[in-house]
């Protein structure tokens, strides 16, 4: 008896260490699949074949759905545990980044060729507001921390588009560099940061005031930002120079720089901020920063072209 005891124990333990081990979801635009990369062991344990062309990509806050944003012009809703796809929302055309606000319950989506961001309702799996911005071919449109504003930047645009969430409407637009793409805001909301792909540069906005407080020279074709969890850093992957630099938000300078692979583009931070996972598009692998050393210390083969990382 003790030692069916000792067996049930040890699954259950085992069990509980498969669950807490966060994992990292990798669209792959060429290749059409999400590679699942568990963060525990740093290895590809399985891929998901979702649509044609999968770009944006965020994951319910109970780990439970995977939400896709395909090139044919829909959201993908992915059940994760049935291993199957629950829905399909038709957004418009060629939709980019997604982010889930918050408390999970709103979903905002980029469609670059309609001009507009949608925001779907997580539950009832279905639009409830669509937004049309004032820049062209929105890619990210970002959430404060707080739900109140979303943050859209465009490509074929040099400013970032304000949208009152509760409104619906843009209410400001914000000037700052050519061709502004990734958008990270700091825990606290009070500042967010706009990475500039052909101005090789970082702005910094003061959120109460809506205005640019500082620029910040980046590396070649800066393009995707991720703020760590302790709000004193920023890191800016560079697509042009194969780098991911370090911007220190006390001083607004570059402290540090990691060549990381062909082409970095979206990243994400493990849930303790210990590490950085970055998509290297022309890598076709997922790089692996330690963010104390700012050191490479891994590579993980994945799909073709993967555009981004999210980790829950």
């Amino acid at each position: 008896m003790l030692s069916i005891f000792i067996a049930m124990l040890g699954a259950l333990v085992a069990a509980f260490g498969a669950c807490a081990a966060p994992m990292a979801y990798v669209p792959n635009e060429g290749s059409a699949n999400v590679s699942v990369i568990d963060t525990s062991k740093a290895v590809v344990v399985s891929d998901i074949r979702i649509g044609e062309k999968p770009r944006g990509i965020a994951v319910s806050l109970d780990g439970k759905r995977l939400f896709v944003s395909d090139q044919t012009g829909a959201v993908i809703v992915y059940d994760l545990a049935a291993g199957k796809e629950l829905a399909r929302i038709a957004v418009g055309k060629s939709p980019e980044g997604i982010y889930l606000n918050a408390d999970g319950k709103l979903l905002s989506v980029a469609v670059e060729e309609n001009d507009q961001v949608a925001l779907i309702d997580t539950a009832g799996l279905r639009i409830v507001k669509t937004v049309r911005v004032k820049g062209k071919n929105p890619e990210h449109a970002v959430f404060s921390p707080d739900g109140r504003w979303i943050y859209a930047s465009a490509e074929e645009a040099d400013s970032v588009d304000v949208i009152d969430v509760a409104k619906g409407t843009v209410v400001k637009s914000i000037k700052v560099g050519e061709r502004p793409r990734g958008i990270g805001f700091l825990p606290d909301g009070s500042r967010a940061y706009v990475a500039a792909e052909h101005a090789d540069q970082v702005s910094v906005i003061d959120v109460a005031k809506g205005e640019v407080i500082a620029q910040v020279k980046a590396a070649s074709r800066s393009n995707g930002i991720t703020v760590h969890p302790d709000g004193k850093r920023v890191f800016v992957s560079a697509g042009g120079a194969g780098t991911v630099q370090v911007l220190d938000t006390s001083t607004n300078t570059m402290i540090a720089q990691v060549e990381v692979g062909k082409r970095p583009w979206n990243m994400a931070l493990t849930p303790d901020g210990a590490k950085l996972y970055v998509a290297c598009g022309r890598s076709n692998a997922v790089a692996v920063v330690d963010t104390t050393t700012y050191k490479k210390i891994g590579e993980i083969a994945v799909g073709t072209l993967p555009w981004g990382v999210v980790i829950r």
